[in-house]
């Protein structure tokens, strides 16, 4: 059965419909209170490494190796990444991001990988 992986800004508000809330960020959005982004985890170790994260620097013509690089890197990280998988097999997540762009982000490569043979 698919899982059920929702992706969210976290300046985006919480809706009821989110399920648990999973901020997968390495660094905590500025501006954002805790009280304000109702999260249930802070998943900061699945977030791509901070090397990884400032070669990348959202230049979008690095959008295709960046997915490739991070998806080495979650493949190394096999526990967590199994850690979120039985998360999302209990009911729906949604994957917090900071990014502007929501088509190229490091939660949209994550969440790929986790309905991978799902």
């Amino acid at each position: 059965m698919p899982f059920d992986i929702r992706l969210k800004r976290a300046y985006d508000s919480p809706d009821s419909s989110d399920g648990k809330r999973i901020l997968v960020e390495r660094l905590w959005p500025r501006g954002v209170t805790k009280e304000a982004a109702a999260l249930h985890e802070w998943m900061k170790d699945i977030a791509p490494s901070a090397d990884l994260r400032k070669w990348y620097g959202h230049e979008p013509d690095r959008w295709p190796e960046f997915q490739k690089r991070y998806e080495r890197e979650l493949a190394d990280n096999r526990v967590l990444v199994g850690d979120l998988r039985a998360m999302c097999a209990a009911g729906p997540v949604t994957l917090i991001f900071a990014a502007r762009d929501e088509a190229r982000n490091s939660a949209v490569v994550l969440k790929a990988v986790l309905e991978q043979d799902t």
